[in-house]
């Protein structure tokens, strides 16, 4: 399943196509994904057409656009869309031969890149779009990413201003003056925030990550805890920080906890910095090309080779419902 890095890089590559840009049709292909909307497709589509979508926002796996529909509406609204397993949103010309698997197609025009289609494809049709109400979040913070700098990320060389710096000042005024920016869908209120969100609250995910009684790495996945980490970044951070997936959370000094942290925004970092992990044609950016952080892991996957840190055999085993992989000599509990 798409985590953080290849969610961010497909919000990252849509922002500056929908920014602003009026939706002027819409065809549901196969309904099975409406499965989230609330309601049928004709509602989906007649409150979508002549409406306007003011950005790409992520919040971990999450991915929404604030949308204003062509007639008045109670409160903000958002398109969400669900990337399941497999599903994946690409940008296309008008006149491009519809991908095999599209389920649903958004006619869009963009202020900067004039006529676009955005086909929704999804061969497992485990994802879904949905149109949602929003509410207000409950710190008053922005809802999710938009476009900042990522926390980290180093600066353009030779004091130049770069794409994403000109996003961040874009998003800081957006922060002043767009309702859209404090609130989230419905659907995506109960996930917590990630650790690549400026609003992410280190010090009080903390006090509940130790004050747990579980397996480190459940509490890592835990979307109510913090976002963003499924089952390959959990492993590549727990293999960085040394510690055993099945480290009982309250062995944890709070000095080492906010090292794995930290080791988890390295990770994610990195992942992103290279377009995230792809085994197969189905994680891809929104021009259909591949990331490459498969080529960079340490420990995921890579089950009976050699641990590049000590040398040690990396072992697979069965954990929920999936497997971690880790180093037997560097990741023993303690």
């Amino acid at each position: 399943m798409p985590e953080l890095p290849e969610v961010e890089v497909v919000r990252a590559g849509l922002q500056p196509v929908v920014a602003g840009a009026v939706v002027t049709g819409v065809d549901v292909l196969d309904h099975r994904s409406l499965k989230r909307h609330r309601g049928p497709s004709d509602d989906f589509v007649d409150r979508l057409v002549g409406g306007t979508i003011d950005a790409a926002v992520r919040r971990g796996k999450f991915l929404w656009f604030p949308f204003e529909p062509a007639a008045p509406h109670e409160q903000p609204l958002a398109l969400v869309a669900h990337l399941g397993m497999s599903g994946q949103v690409l940008l296309r010309s008008r006149d491009a031969e519809p991908d095999r698997l599209m389920r649903i197609r958004l006619d869009v025009e963009s202020p900067a890149h004039g006529p676009v289609r955005l086909a929704f494809v999804d061969q497992r049709i485990f994802g879904s779009m949905a149109l949602d109400d929003t509410v207000p979040t409950l710190d008053g913070r922005p809802a999710g990413f938009s476009g900042a700098r990522l926390l980290g990320s180093p600066a353009p060389a030779g004091g130049a201003t770069s794409d994403v710096e000109s996003a961040a000042d874009e998003t800081a005024a957006d922060e002043n003056a767009a309702a859209w920016v404090r609130r989230v869908p419905q659907q995506v209120s109960h996930i917590a925030r990630d650790p690549l969100d400026p609003a992410f609250d280190e010090n009080r995910v903390l006090t509940r990550l130790l004050a747990r009684r579980t397996g480190v790495k459940r509490a890592l996945l835990d979307q109510g805890l913090l976002s963003g980490v499924g089952n390959i970044y959990a492993d590549e951070s727990l293999w960085a920080a040394r510690v055993h997936p099945d480290q009982p959370t309250e062995s944890f000094s709070r000095a080492r906890a906010r090292v794995l942290l930290a080791e988890v925004r390295v990770v994610l970092l990195k992942a992103l910095g290279e377009g995230g992990t792809s085994f197969d044609a189905q994680y891809v950016n929104v021009n259909g090309q591949s990331g490459y952080f498969s080529h960079s892991l340490n420990a995921y996957g890579q089950q009976g080779r050699p641990c590049p840190r000590c040398g040690a055999e990396i072992v697979r085993e069965a954990f929920m419902n999936r497997s971690s992989h880790f180093c037997p000599r560097c990741q023993r509990v303690r």
